[in-house]
């Protein structure tokens, strides 16, 4: 057990929308990820996902609004919902999401950007 610190672990990565995993609480995952542009169009049948701002402005589309989340907020996107996350203006945002070690990254579809495994930092 040692104190975990969140800014040091975004200094270990650099891919845009490629998560890292930094801890994990029973059957839920902690994990960073630096995001930027427009992610894909995906939902997660069986899990909650939340994603807390540590850096930037995200914004959550979903279909029929967009939410805007600033630094310091979080959201939680609730199982089944449609959500597509992306950045503006060429803004590097960071997150940490809390989800289900067995959350799909891109839930019920499969693209490019799609990772199977998060690794581990």
């Amino acid at each position: 057990m040692k104190a975990i610190n969140i800014k040091d672990k975004f200094t270990k990565f650099s891919k845009n929308w490629h998560p890292h995993q930094i801890a994990v609480v029973d059957d839920m995952q902690v994990i960073l990820a630096k995001l930027k542009g427009e992610f894909v169009w995906h939902s997660h049948d069986d899990e909650d996902e939340l994603f807390q701002v540590i850096k930037g402005t995200l914004y959550m589309q979903f279909r029929d609004r967009t939410e805007v989340v600033n630094e310091g907020e979080f959201i939680v996107v609730p199982k089944g919902v449609e959500h597509n996350p992306f950045t503006k203006n060429d803004e590097e945002v960071h997150v940490l999401l809390f989800e289900k070690i067995n959350t799909a990254h891109t839930g019920n579809v499969v693209h490019e950007r799609t990772q199977s495994e998060y690794p581990k930092i």
